[in-house]
């Protein structure tokens, strides 16, 4: 059956066997993109509340269209009610007497974010009575979603620039890159004009909320709350925290440095393991690690390698052995599939498969057309052409087929970073290219090539064959080292690449660092929560998941 969906102003049909609720709730978050643990609620275009027991005749009615709701958005019944009562647009900050102090000092401009009207301070002691860096006791307020909505689009219609940003999103849903950056500019410029250089975290948060609230395409399904890639309060970072630091220094000005909250999550994380069938320790672990030096039965390898897994993770984790992995278990260089191995028992076949179940499904197309908005350089358009399958008009050699060529315009989406203190040279995404996937002419020698390159601690994929869209093989080169891909496409040899940080606990390269991470909290949903991400990350991850 055929049951008619909405959802944020988008309507979809969604295909059932049969009216059980259960079943629709998990259909629905599968068509809209909903995360699992978001919770749903329903109700007809009336907006009375549909129940689990009703549910299957009110589906037999072909007229009934769902309504579907979450957390973050305001029920028809409840925006009538006052904004104080209503729980779905309001969001908990941590914030200081003095924080609270700095924002009302002004409370003469209509627009400014008043929160004497929307806190709800107490001096209960069920709150935290930590005492901050200043010597101000911690407390935790309500802001108040609806307000810094208004709030936010009371600056920007009160400007031309921000009603070139209203009339963008009106017509198309979203934002691109350089109108969110006239947004932010709009925003922070009258956040200084109010508070003057130093702009208060409670501030900057007020106005992450509003933002999302009043752009919900811009929220981030990903991330606690949603906004943290306008400015995240506990990392004291995001694009309004980049505005105003890059005016003060502009302005020549100083400013204190914050505690921030270190995420370690990623590849070289060590985790815990669940149990695992059969693991060999004391001298029979030290046999089979012997026997996998001798031997090469498959069945046998890949039997030995799984009872040596907390063997191999122990080793790779210790800084005095982790250099030695590939002299110990010299099978990865022979035996293809032992990295998908490794890597199943590390996190389980859901997580293995999720991204080769996604890409094709949820994100090339998505990636693609987000693409064609940037800026057109020769190389963007190459890779374009290649991803969407189209007949180039040079004579240039074929670039990379059309999986391969969409992960690299996801490269143009997610650059590498700007060089700082502590990291090389910014590179291009040219550059960058070389550092994620390298062709190799068949004819040619592989050891020639690893002769000639430098011993990489990170990994890249080798792609040999007559040309870039006639591959035959894939190797991830690793310190010199070539490792088999078991897959022959370029869709599953990057999987395996990118599994491979994870079973050789190696850190993601700064070029391609953005990107590897948008992938494993994105489409892996890997360490999500614990992961360093860059608020570009973010917001990309928000546009894809937002786009219909």
């Amino acid at each position: 059956m055929l049951i008619k969906v909405k959802h944020r102003g988008t309507k979809k049909y969604v295909k059932l066997e049969e009216a059980i609720f259960s079943e629709f709730i998990s259909a629905v978050r599968q068509k809209f993109l909903i995360p699992e643990k978001t919770v749903l609620k329903v109700t007809d275009e009336q907006s009375i509340e549909v129940d689990e027991d009703v549910f299957p005749e009110l589906a037999a009615v072909k007229e009934v269209c769902f309504v579907i709701y979450t957390d973050d958005d305001i029920l028809p019944a409840e925006s009538s009610k006052d904004t104080a009562a209503s729980s779905s647009l309001t969001d908990y900050v941590t914030l200081t007497p003095c924080d609270f102090a700095a924002v009302q000092q002004d409370s003469e401009w209509p627009y400014s974010p008043n929160l004497t009207d929307t806190l709800s301070i107490s001096t209960s002691s069920s709150l935290s009575s930590d005492m901050s860096d200043t010597g101000c006791e911690k407390i935790i307020p309500v802001i108040d979603g609806a307000h810094a909505r208004n709030t936010v689009e009371q600056i920007l219609t009160s400007k031309s620039a921000g009603v070139t940003v209203l009339k963008e999103y009106e017509e198309t849903g979203s934002l691109k890159d350089s109108t969110r950056r006239l947004m932010v500019n709009v925003i922070v410029a009258h956040m200084r004009e109010k508070e003057g250089r130093a702009v208060s975290k409670a501030t900057k948060e007020f106005h992450a909320l509003g933002i999302v609230s009043l752009f919900p395409s811009l929220k981030d399904p990903y991330s606690k709350k949603g906004y943290e890639h306008f400015y995240d309060i506990e990392s004291n970072k995001g694009f309004l925290e980049w505005r105003v630091k890059t005016v003060q220094r502009q302005s020549k000005t100083t400013f204190t440095s914050h505690s921030r909250v270190e995420l370690n999550g990623g590849p070289t994380l060590s985790r815990p393991f669940g149990s695992i069938d059969v693991q060999q320790t004391g001298d029979e672990c030290m046999e089979a690690v012997s026997l996998l030096r001798h031997t090469t039965d498959r069945d046998l390898v890949y039997q030995k390698m799984k009872e040596t897994f907390h063997y191999r993770q122990k080793m790779l984790h210790d800084p005095e052995q982790s250099a030695d992995i590939l002299q110990m278990f010299p099978r990865f260089l022979d035996t293809k599939g032992l990295i998908l191995q490794d890597f199943l028992l590390m996190f389980g076949m859901e997580t293995a498969s999720k991204f080769l179940e996604k890409w094709n499904m949820s994100f090339k197309d998505k990636i693609i057309r987000e693409a064609k908005v940037l800026k057109e350089t020769a190389l963007l358009k190459k890779h374009l052409i290649s991803a969407l399958n189209e007949e180039s008009d040079t004579a240039d050699e074929p670039e990379w087929d059309s999986d391969m060529a969409s992960l690299i315009v996801l490269l143009h989406l997610l650059t590498p970073q700007p060089a700082g203190r502590k990291r090389p040279k910014k590179i291009s995404v040219g550059e960058a290219i070389d550092h994620l996937v390298k062709f190799h002419k068949s004819c040619h020698s592989l050891e020639d090539h690893l002769m000639s390159t430098e011993g990489n601690t990170q990994p890249y994929l080798l792609a040999t064959g007559t040309s870039k869209a006639q591959v035959s093989s894939f190797y991830i080169v690793l310190n010199r080292n070539l490792i088999p891909c078991q897959s022959c496409t370029s869709l599953g040899a990057f999987d395996e690449l990118f599994k491979s940080h994870f079973v050789f606990s190696v850190k993601y390269d700064d070029a391609l660092s953005s990107l590897y991470t948008f992938l494993q909290t994105t489409l892996y949903n890997i360490d999500i929560g614990t992961t360093e991400e860059t608020p570009k990350v973010r917001e990309l991850r928000a546009k894809l998941l937002n786009k219909q």
